[in-house]
């Protein structure tokens, strides 16, 4: 029997099945290309299942491979990774101007990931229902200067306006499977309640004496969406760490890199200070923007300090 996994609690899981949702544990372990995985199935995966002699559970037999998946390093193993959602069509990035202020470095990391995996993203910029001063809205305005060229839309919303929702975004999510994701406190879990009011995640207010999320969801959960699709909340993320990207390769996922590539005096340049670099000539004539070039070298020294 074949399903897909719509919840996990770490060591059971949710899965949709033909027969309707089961509940499912893992037989055995299961070998996940090498990598050193903290959660050996993710939700999104598709499984394989038998039903448990005698007993009203599944066990998982069998995990079929992903077409892709989003992955961070663990925040409580050394080496491990974490795999948040797999067989994604989309992702939705949530950020705020402030309270918390979701920072550029912070995009550019869960960018990049997508990127590996060639995986549509967007930026969605919530809680636009606040009274901004002039430096958020310049903040907004450097956000739609810096990544709509490149090829991500950068959509205004309120998690708290329910027409706006229903007329403007719930129509980018038909028929796909979309992960939410974002700092903890952007919103995520008001905006699922909104789309999908039978989700009733638990919400919070931001601390006011941090003004940094407060965490309320444990663990990654697929709801499905009336009319067709998925939508998957995350638990929030404070450090996005990307994982084990080769420094020849990084440059690959910054778009506006791409069509420069391969015309740089040394095939294997790093795009730092080497003579006859096309991507730096680019960048002192303004087709690349300082702060993503500032990202791409900060990504690149932090995978150098792990090696």
């Amino acid at each position: 029997m074949k399903g897909r996994v719509l919840k996990s609690t770490g060591s059971w899981y949710t899965v949709k099945t033909e027969k309707g949702l089961l509940n499912a544990r893992l037989r055995g372990k299961f070998k996940q290309d090498d990598l050193k995985l903290t959660n050996p199935i993710s939700v999104g995966d598709y499984v394989l299942l038998e039903q448990e002699a005698d007993q009203p559970s599944s066990v998982i037999t069998d995990i079929l491979p992903r077409e892709n998946y989003i992955i961070r390093k663990s925040t409580r193993k050394n080496h491990f990774s974490h795999i948040i959602a797999s067989n994604i069509d989309q992702a939705f990035l949530i950020i705020t101007l402030k309270n918390p202020r979701t920072s550029l470095g912070f995009i550019d990391r869960f960018l990049v990931s997508t990127e590996s995996f060639r995986i549509p993203t967007s930026i969605l910029v919530n809680k636009m229902d606040i009274t901004y001063k002039d430096k958020d809205m310049e903040y907004l305005q450097d956000i739609k200067d810096i990544y709509v060229p490149l090829g991500y839309p950068v959509y205004e919303i309120s998690a708290l306006n329910s027409t706006v929702l229903q007329e403007q975004f719930l129509p980018l999510l038909m028929g796909k499977t979309t992960l939410l994701s974002g700092h903890s406190g952007v919103g995520k879990s008001t905006l699922l309640n909104k789309i999908v009011p039978e989700a009733v995640q638990a919400t919070k207010e931001i601390s006011k004496f941090s003004a940094k999320g407060v965490h309320t969801t444990t663990f990654a959960e697929m709801f499905e969406i009336e009319g067709g699709g998925y939508l998957i909340d995350t638990p929030g993320i404070k450090e996005f760490g990307i994982l084990d990207i080769d420094e020849f390769e990084l440059s690959h996922y910054f778009p506006e890199f791409r069509k420069y590539l391969g015309q740089c005096r040394y095939n294997n340049c790093q795009h730092l200070n080497e003579p006859g670099c096309v991507v730096l000539q680019k960048l002192e004539e303004g087709f690349i923007h300082p702060y993503r070039y500032d990202s791409y070298v900060n990504i690149l020294n932090e995978e150098d300090d792990h090696r």
